[in-house]
């Protein structure tokens, strides 16, 4: 990570909004079934609010401007990039977050636990290289 990358990743969490330290206070120290986050965490050219690198979840907490086109068309964008790297990016109204904390925890959780069954079953059955025989062809006998 640059000097430069740091310091913004620096002054980003220091300037957190009450919604995004409210959020890191639970998910910070492994406290979340023991899922590593980081904050405010680098992804090309973008930070990510919160960051499961073993699963790659984003987790975004949106505010009032996220609302306003411009910036709706930028989220878009944003969020294309990261998913175009593998990220599965979570939104989430600063409002939600506030009015029902334990039920988007419980949502969050949920969203890890999918993307880890997803990824393990992704590689657990590789396709065949050319030129070999798959488990489809296998199973039908010869």
């Amino acid at each position: 990570m640059s000097g430069k990358t740091t310091k913004r990743a620096r002054a980003l969490r220091r300037d957190s909004s009450f919604p995004e330290k409210l959020l890191w206070s639970k998910l910070r120290n492994r406290q979340m079934s023991g899922w590593k986050f980081r904050r405010q965490h680098p992804v090309g050219p973008y930070f990510a609010d919160f960051a499961c690198l073993e699963v790659k979840l984003i987790v975004e907490l949106d505010g009032d401007t996220h609302g306003e086109a411009a910036q709706q068309t930028y989220d878009a964008k944003r969020t294309a990039f990261l998913e175009s790297e593998g990220w599965e990016v979570m939104r989430i109204w600063n409002a939600h977050l506030l009015e029902n904390l334990d039920g988007i925890l419980d949502a969050i959780l949920e969203n890890l636990e999918h993307r880890k069954r997803s990824l393990e079953g992704a590689g657990s059955s590789p396709l065949p290289l050319a030129g070999e025989e798959g488990p489809a062809s296998e199973a039908g006998g010869r």
